[in-house]
């Protein structure tokens, strides 16, 4: 069989962080009952008018900027006419003619080193309601809440190669728009979404195979699932003899499979022309110098800085940046604790096992920057040894307790009182005679029971390198 290349292109799809829609009035916010934020614009009612959301043309700039796009100075707005349920005017206005912003690079880290992945442009939409299907009754229900809300599509060019590169590719892009603050890019509530545009060739070709488009796809592992699974059905068609169709392919991930929705349009499909309610947005290079003042320090900058502000190691750095709420943790902690390595450490140890079992995602993390300055500050002068350490983190990770109140309270903090400690040690020598002289006879690992058996005689709360000095010297009179 021949050796194939995949050939892949992106059109990611994001909803703006405004808290109003593009063209209305009307919230924006999350999981409201169906149909409460909309009014006669974003329903389509007929002589309604658009006006224009200013914020999501400087959120629209600011990711092009992040991204090296060419911000465009003078961009339309356009009609896409199509009908479906849940587009009540039965056009959607979009920018075909005149983007926002066009060119621009991503670059990715891939097995082979960093690879750059072009931007061809990206443009400023509205997206369309929803549709709830219920099976039960075999009816569908509109919700308009989503209608109106504003979008950025984000068009690639097709240089990705594999569903590895997609996403690390989609990765970087969603760290980017999040420390932008233009989107929480959660594919789970529908933010962030991808089509991929793929085709095959044989390796070593020059022009381009076929291409599908696939939608649906609302987690990273349903787009890994959905290219492998269109990559073989196309090389299987091929090894066939026979023809890939132009068309767009609904994915779905309980079933693992694809399957047609339409054939692929064009432009002229749509019949676009200009929208005829809106005036052309002009960007001055004032304003365009105001939007690029207010960038924030994106994820690379801040893991190099990392490095060499804190000292902390590539893997360190990489970790806590790929969360802005776990980096902005980090940062907050560390200047208040002046420990930023004990900190690092807290956050890629128990706050990433506690996250884990919790199936949380650093993101929703709500740990206080100031408590965990003081966990760290605990631990490191001895005042708690690890493993209350450890308990207390864990305390302060779910309710959002004062560490410092809860050792208090719980009367946790390390004992260090030697003529307690040695009164303990003397009792439990006595009652384990055999490790004793397990320990006399040679046998260094009996006194790591006996250290054990002292920690749980004083319910954790001595300082274990106290323990073992003392042990090590009453051992040898005893």
């Amino acid at each position: 069989m021949k050796q194939y290349e995949t050939v892949i292109g992106l059109e990611v799809h994001v909803e703006l962080a405004t808290k109003t829609k593009i063209f209305c009035g009307c919230s924006t916010a999350f999981g409201a009952e169906p149909n409460t934020h909309t009014c006669p614009v974003c329903t389509g009612m007929p002589g309604s008018l658009p006006v224009l959301n200013k914020q999501v043309v400087e959120y629209a700039a600011a990711v092009g900027l992040a991204l090296r796009c060419e911000i465009t100075p003078y961009s339309k707005f356009d009609r896409k006419n199509y009908f479906y349920p849940d587009n009540p005017q039965n056009y959607q206005i979009s920018q075909l003619y005149d983007p926002i912003c066009r060119g621009g690079r991503v670059e990715i880290q891939t097995k082979q080193g960093m690879k750059s992945i072009g931007i061809h442009e990206i443009h400023m939409e509205e997206d369309a309601g929803k549709l709830v299907h219920d099976e039960w009754e075999d009816i569908s229900y509109v919700d308009y809440n989503r209608s109106g809300v504003p979008l950025i599509e984000i068009v690639s060019e097709p240089d990705l190669r594999s569903a590895e590169e997609v996403l690390a590719y989609l990765e970087e892009l969603r760290l980017t728009i999040q420390y932008l603050g233009a989107s929480d890019c959660k594919l789970q509530e529908g933010s962030m979404r991808a089509d991929v545009n793929l085709s095959v060739r044989p390796v070593g070709a020059t022009e381009y195979g076929t291409r599908t488009e696939m939608k649906n796809l609302n987690s990273f592992k349903a787009i890994t699932r959905a290219i492998e699974n269109e990559k073989n059905r196309q090389i299987d068609l091929l090894e066939a003899g026979e023809a890939v169709i132009q068309e767009t392919r609904r994915w779905d991930d309980a079933m693992g499979y694809s399957y047609a929705m339409r054939s692929k349009e064009d432009a002229q499909d749509y019949r676009y022309f200009p929208e005829p309610d809106l005036v052309p947005v002009k960007i001055s290079e004032a304003w365009l110098e105001e939007i690029r003042a207010r960038q924030p320090e994106l994820p690379k900058e801040r893991r190099a800085r990392y490095q060499e502000q804190y000292g902390l190691p590539d893997y360190d750095a990489a970790i806590i940046t790929s969360s802005k709420r776990m980096a902005d943790i980090f940062e907050e902690a560390a200047k208040i604790c002046k420990k930023p390595k004990k900190v690092s450490n807290w956050l890629m140890g128990e706050t990433m096992r506690l996250l884990k079992e919790a199936g949380q995602e650093p993101d929703s993390l709500a740990l206080d920057p100031g408590h965990l300055a003081k966990l760290v500050s605990l631990a490191d002068s001895g005042a708690v040894n690890n493993t209350v350490a450890k308990e207390v983190f864990e305390e302060v990770f779910r309710n959002g307790t004062d560490p410092e109140k809860y050792v208090e309270e719980k009367g946790l903090k390390t004992v260090s009182d030697e003529g307690q400690l040695r009164s303990v040690i003397a009792q439990v020598l006595n009652d384990n005679p055999q490790s004793v002289q397990d320990y006399q006879s040679g046998k260094q690992k009996a006194i790591g029971y006996l250290v054990g058996q002292t920690m749980k005689a004083m319910k954790g709360k001595a300082d274990p390198g106290l323990v073992n000095r003392i042990l090590a010297e009453m051992l040898i009179v005893h």
